[in-house]
């Protein structure tokens, strides 16, 4: 198999669907090789199986990147409204679960049917099962060879991701690609992945299961949302976000009651002389949980009892209790990468590389990561439409 169409994209996950797609109906004839034996894999398995498409409170504030400018100008081009009225144009029923996430009602398979509709639309051909032993760029032509053929083009667009979640065949190789062309690649590390605890804080896995809505901060992010006792530390959304900001031998901290004014305890010993931490605690949180807290804080007895010293301790404590992480589950339970492809080495108008022309890298392997919530697709979704634009 020989083919020479105007650019090849490796990868059919998001970002290289929707620039096939884009560009094909702008007249381009695009090749897109993919290693596993379908499309959009990690589409498949987001959000529950209901892929969770995009977020309505997408804004460059919700990314990290090491120029955290890099994302407005595709972000301002390509918006949720211009992804989700494709969705509804091919009759996808949607919902907003909660903090503008938005989900398929039915199957993640939707997303991926009408992104392969879109690049047949535009005439573009994906070719699944192809391993890529070799990418040459030489006159103006990048070659790229598979064991099943190889595709000759004036620009390549590198959509391959990140190494997170492994097992859907996720690996470094749009980094290994982007350093033989001399581009700079950021150290990768897990992110929107849950953390581990050791030694002493291990004492919390006795709660695992249990769930509860916190306040979690690490670094400069602080999110309210849900947190996940597992056997291994913590999990669930709140962990998951502060996740990214969190850096190995740092802290988290976590507020058990948000939302409770500073003086609430020396209230409740002025209202309730009578009750008891255990007590006040099990109606504000899960019985096994305000069991725990209130065994490490050790104020036993009636709040009449107690020092307002004490009770202010308790409370700075609860509003702000501090785990620090030995780690994180890494690249296996990782959703998403944070680092790769330098973002000073890429337009961010056309994602194309400054130094090697033709060359182009969107989604997942850019120094892009956005919040949990649908993010990282919209990033997918406009980083594919931006160099489409380009090519």
């Amino acid at each position: 198999m020989s083919e020479n169409p105007d650019a090849i994209i490796l990868g059919a996950g998001a970002a290289g669907l929707m620039c096939a797609a884009q560009a094909g109906q702008r007249g381009r004839r695009v090749a897109v090789i993919e290693a596993a034996d379908e499309p959009g894999r990690k589409i498949l398995i987001s959000g529950g199986g209901r892929c969770n498409f995009t977020n309505l409170h997408t804004a460059p504030d919700r990314y990290l990147s090491a120029n955290p400018h890099f994302a407005k100008s595709a972000l301002s081009r390509y918006t949720p409204a211009d992804f989700l009225a494709l969705v509804e144009a091919y009759g996808i029923a949607w919902h907003e679960k909660t903090l503008g996430q938005l989900f398929c009602d039915g199957s993640a398979r939707q997303i991926v049917a009408m992104l392969g509709d879109e690049v047949e639309k535009g005439g573009g051909t994906v070719h699944c099962g192809h391993i890529i032993t070799d990418v040459a760029h030489a006159d103006g032509l990048f070659t790229v060879t598979t064991d099943q053929g190889r595709f000759r083009a004036p620009a390549l667009v590198i959509a391959t991701g990140g190494p997170s979640i492994p097992k859907m065949g996720a690996s470094g190789f749009a980094y290994d690609l982007a350093r033989q062309f001399g581009l700079k690649v950021l150290e990768p590390r897990p992110a929107l992945v849950p953390l581990t605890l050791s030694g002493e804080e291990a004492l919390f896995r006795d709660l695992s299961g249990v769930a509860t809505d916190v306040i979690a901060r690490a670094g400069k992010g602080a999110f309210r949302e849900a947190a996940l006792f597992t056997h291994r530390g913590l999990s669930g959304p709140a962990i998951l976000q502060v996740s990214s900001y969190w850096r190995n031998g740092d802290p988290i901290g976590i507020d058990f009651l948000p939302g409770r004014g500073a003086g609430w305890l020396l209230g409740a010993k002025q209202d309730k002389p009578r009750a008891t931490l255990l007590g006040l605690l099990k109606d504000a949180l899960p019985d096994r949980l305000a069991a725990v807290l209130a065994e490490r804080l050790a104020l036993g007895g009636m709040l009449a009892g107690l020092s307002d010293a004490a009770l202010r301790d308790a409370e700075n404590r609860l509003a702000d209790w501090r785990f620090v992480p030995n780690g994180s589950e890494g690249f296996a339970k990782a959703e998403v990468t944070i680092g790769g492809v330098s973002t000073a080495e890429l337009s961010s108008k056309t994602m194309e590389a400054k130094r090697v022309p033709g060359l182009y890298v969107i989604g997942e392997a850019v120094d892009v990561t956005g919040w949990l919530g649908g993010y990282n697709f919209q990033w997918a979704w406009a980083s594919g439409w931006a160099a489409a634009q380009a090519l």
